[in-house]
């Protein structure tokens, strides 16, 4: 029988968190101590945060992979997503962990995305160390917080190993960390040092022919696509013949060209990696995530990589509108169809299906708010297209539909906890837990249809005048809870092409929200305002004032119109109602009707009335 190795010369570490509790900050911090820089070297602030749109937002959504070393050994670092919507990028990238830090916020205490990623991470069976960061604000209840850690373990079915876990308090922007709140502040050294001690080495078997697992994709101009994994056995070295094994066990051979590992974020060329290193290897084009790499002589696939199935689904589609490829340079179904085939080999939990509908595409994911994340990315790669109104995706079972359940976790102000309660009532929503603990604010627990969730948020904001947090967690699928309204609200809908005109849009303002400013171009069939009452009104912006001898067109520039707030993707995304679609260009962002004509809107409106 083989034994069983560890490799005491590394240690690969997952940092695993909620979102904004410090996970970026603190990997700065460890950055910075271990000596990867030198004294007087600028180094920019949340350094894993690499993607423009990680930078804007202050959230991580890709997971991404960096190494220090520390006396010796070498700490390979997962920064992975706290995101929800992202939780794919978590369960890949945890497969190439042999631990994890769990970063809890020291007054939030761990909330829904902890909840998921633990329990991803103990399913993997990786030994958990605890850091409970940002000890420094005022509103830290650091005692409560772990006794909630605790239970959150016990309540996840943690193995006695896991639930021994080693408690460190930290402040990961300065760099503080001490192992009880008593004990005076310190540098890092402590937590380098509980890496070595608690979490092995990864595992392997003696004697071994080389595997490693495929967990991420990247491409370079120079070598072409770059399969990015762990060593599970063996070792390698350049030029030597390999094979990638696919989904139904077929391989393919493969040379490797260049071989890379991880020094601090920058990638360096290596000669050889031995087990449990995380590579990078040159030399291959059509791997996918999941795959198998190993020797051509003895090929042995390893378990691929699942994760948990998509929820929502979205129509993406060219656009035809008459204003199209004016802003976009690429509009072709063809480009957008490769562009939506890439991502889903870079990002296993999106899934691509081909419409009933000509030119359109069915993009699958974890959240409307991951799906906006690559609409906006495929607009600032100059693409144009159009995409409806996210959808639930609804399942089969027994002749019966069943639907996505979120477990919603509320902290508002009490005074707007009617408002919230009433309205997730209406959406199907059940109360679980109410806690009132007296100082002003309340924390709710609901059971809410997904379905109820898309454009939630952004009333829910409002009604909370911007005070309230809101979390959720897929829970899993439940039973269909009935239909209930979506939109209290129409639309205003231009009947005509042509320029937006200050007379026009002020005789429409009592009629609800614009959209759209004055001197704007508009066409029949698009959306130009919020109707504040059911149903669509079709309007007309451009509507001029008529001149006679008694008035001078002078008049009109003491017209003074509202100010108007340019929708976000999220935002259009949750305001369409299912007949409508959001327009993306890189430039702008209209919503319009999936029918633009008014005559043929209300022929099939008849139709369906009449049938």
């Amino acid at each position: 029988m083989k034994k069983v190795l560890n490799n005491s010369n590394l240690r690969n570490i997952a940092i695993i968190a909620h979102v904004d509790h410090g996970k970026t900050s603190l990997v700065d911090s460890m950055f910075k101590f271990s000596g990867l820089f030198r004294e007087n070297q600028e180094v920019q602030e949340r350094l894993m945060d690499s993607m423009d749109l990680e930078r804007e937002r202050g959230i991580t959504i890709a997971a991404k992979n960096c190494s220090i070393m520390w006396k010796g050994c070498k700490i390979n670092i997962i920064d992975t997503p706290g995101h929800a919507d992202f939780g794919g990028e978590v369960e890949r990238a945890l497969f190439m962990a042999d631990g994890a830090i769990l970063l809890v916020d020291a007054s939030e205490g761990p909330l829904p995305q902890t909840r998921f990623v633990l329990h991803k991470a103990f399913s993997l069976g990786l030994k958990v160390i605890v850091v409970i960061n940002k000890i420094d604000r005022k509103d830290a209840r650091v005692e409560e917080v772990l006794d909630e850690i605790y239970e959150l373990f016990f309540d996840l079915d943690a193995n006695e190993q896991q639930i021994e876990f080693s408690t460190l308090y930290a402040i990961g922007k300065q760099g503080i960390v001490k192992k009880s709140m008593s004990d005076p502040d310190s540098d890092l050294t402590l937590l380098f040092e509980t890496i070595i001690e608690d979490i092995p080495g990864p595992s392997y078997i003696e004697n071994e022919p080389f595997q490693m697992l495929v967990s991420d994709l990247g491409y370079s101009d120079y070598l072409g696509r770059l399969a990015i994994g762990k060593v599970f056995n063996g070792s390698i070295k350049g030029n030597e013949n390999l094979v990638c094994i696919n989904e139904e066990l077929n391989t393919t051979p493969l040379k490797v060209t260049k071989i890379q590992s991880y020094k601090g974020v920058e990638l360096s060329e290596i000669k050889s990696a031995e087990p449990g290193d995380i590579i990078l290897i040159s030399g291959i084009e059509d791997v996918k995530i999941g795959d198998t790499i190993a020797t051509a002589e003895n090929p042995k696939p390893l378990k691929r990589i699942h994760v948990d199935e998509p929820t929502v689904s979205m129509k993406f589609t060219i656009n035809t509108s008459p204003l199209s490829g004016r802003e976009g340079k690429i509009v072709q179904s063809k480009k957008i169809k490769e562009r939506l085939i890439k991502e889903t080999l870079k990002n296993i939990a999106i899934k691509i299906e081909e419409s009933e509908e000509k030119d359109s595409f069915i993009v699958k994911g974890r959240g409307e708010f991951q799906l906006a994340i690559l609409i906006e990315s495929m607009r600032r790669e100059g693409f144009e297209f159009a995409v409806g109104r996210p959808k639930v995706i609804i399942k089969k079972i027994n002749g019966k539909n069943f639907e996505p359940i979120e477990h919603l976790y509320i902290d508002c102000e009490e005074s707007f906890s009617g408002i919230v309660t009433e309205k997730l009532l209406i959406r199907k929503g059940q109360l679980i837990t109410m806690n009132n603990k007296g100082t002003g604010r309340v924390r709710m627990e609901f059971y809410v249809p997904s379905r109820g969730l898309i454009g939630f948020r952004d009333e829910f904001l409002s009604d909370t005048k911007g005070t309230g947090i809101l979390n959720t967690y897929f829970k899993g699928y439940d039973e269909y809870r009935g239909d209930f309204p979506v939109r209290f609200t129409g639309s205003l809908v231009s009947d005509r092409s042509g320029k937006s005109v200050a007379y026009g849009l002020f005789h429409l303002e009592a009629r609800g929200r614009l959209f759209i400013n004055p001197g704007v171009e508009v066409y029949e069939g698009m959306v130009i305002g919020e109707y504040n009452k059911l149903g669509d009104l079709i309007v007309n912006p451009c509507k001029e004032k008529k001149l006679t001898n008694m008035r001078a067109s002078g008049k009109d520039e003491n017209i003074i119109l509202k100010p108007v707030q340019p929708f976000t993707i999220e935002q259009a995304l949750h305001f369409i109602a299912d007949d409508e679609l959001v327009e993306i260009t890189p430039k702008t962002i209209r919503i319009r009707k999936a029918v633009l004509s008014s005559s043929e809107r209300q022929n099939s409106s008849s139709k369906k009335r009449s049938s």
